[in-house]
């Protein structure tokens, strides 16, 4: 029973590692380049706070998100209007590029500067 579960487990992950690595990195950064850097910058960490930040994303959330724009399940006009010429590779692409990007965590002082140690 176990040797039949590590099996089975064994797969998935394999199938998983393979659909992360049919992704083109490259392309990626080109359609990131061309469509999304002005918003959400080329590592997806925008230093403005009314865009997301996408670097270090789990690639299966930013992908499912932009076909939820392009399908119109997710509102939002100016998404809608981006995702709508990305093509599956396209999506499959800019998620893993975005994803292999550092997440940048910000931590903004309390109101007066100071953080209060109480």
């Amino acid at each position: 029973m176990k040797a039949v579960l590590l099996a089975a487990g064994v797969a998935l992950g394999g199938a998983l590692a393979s659909s992360a690595l049919a992704a083109d990195l490259a392309a990626g950064q080109a359609k990131a380049k061309e469509i999304c850097q002005a918003c959400h910058g080329m590592d997806g960490n925008s230093p403005t706070a009314d865009y997301p930040k996408l670097g270090g994303q789990y690639p299966d959330y930013l992908a499912k998100a932009l076909r939820d724009y392009k399908d119109g399940k997710r509102k939002n006009p100016i998404m809608a209007g981006m995702a709508a010429p990305l093509t599956p590779k396209d999506i499959e692409n800019l998620a893993a590029y975005y994803s292999a990007q550092p997440a940048v965590l910000e931590v903004k002082p309390e109101e007066g500067g100071a953080h209060r140690n109480k």
